[in-house]
């Protein structure tokens, strides 16, 4: 019967120290740590940590986000452990899943987090929407300049002697110091030819 502790931060410039002093005075005998979003299923450290658990033994997290925003994601996580006969306690919370009364607060606490990812979805939607009709535009700036795209276009198009291509990609790149697959963007579908 093991205790086993699960940490996350969501950025690589993040640090799990807290978590992981808080998980070691839980009583865990080991930690996995992962350093990626709570939204992202595919965490090889929490995959590592759900295979290593048995029956008997108690996961911990430090806060329920640890382990996801999603519902469905936390909600089938506490149902393999359930059915696997592993514990779940989220040490902030007070959630205990060895009781009833812990069962049905994690569920409630799941919601909750899933409620709190759709309110932050929604205000950035908005947010985006109010600076469109300000007028501005979100995303990179364009790569190129219209004149720029436009040199492009020519160098591209321009053909020597021999009637073959006068400017490779490569060159168009190098040129004008870009990548090749900015050039093939900035290229008009029909002009674009495999040489």
């Amino acid at each position: 019967m093991a205790v086993i502790g699960y940490a996350r931060v969501s950025t690589g410039d993040q640090d799990t120290a807290l978590q992981v002093d808080a998980l070691k005075l839980a009583g865990c005998e080991r930690v996995f740590e992962d350093h990626a979003s709570g939204t992202r299923v595919d965490r090889p450290q929490l995959t590592a940590c759900l295979d290593y658990l048995r029956q008997g033994d108690t996961l911990v997290v430090w806060k329920l986000d640890r382990l996801g925003r999603s519902l469905q994601h936390l909600l089938a996580i506490a149902d393999d452990l359930g059915q696997r006969g592993v514990s779940l306690v989220i040490t902030t919370m007070g959630v205990d899943t060895r009781t009833p009364g812990g069962q049905l607060l994690y569920s409630v606490l799941g919601a909750v987090a899933q409620y709190e990812r759709t309110l932050i979805v929604e205000r950035t939607r908005a947010g985006l929407d109010a600076a469109r009709a300000r007028g501005k535009r979100g995303g990179r700036k364009p790569a190129l300049k219209p004149r720029q795209a436009q040199l492009a276009r020519q160098m591209y198009a321009e053909t020597g002697p021999d009637g073959r291509r006068a400017h490779t990609v490569a060159e168009i790149a190098a040129e004008l110091k870009i990548g090749r697959s900015t050039v093939y963007r900035y290229l008009t579908v029909d002009q674009v030819i495999t040489t």
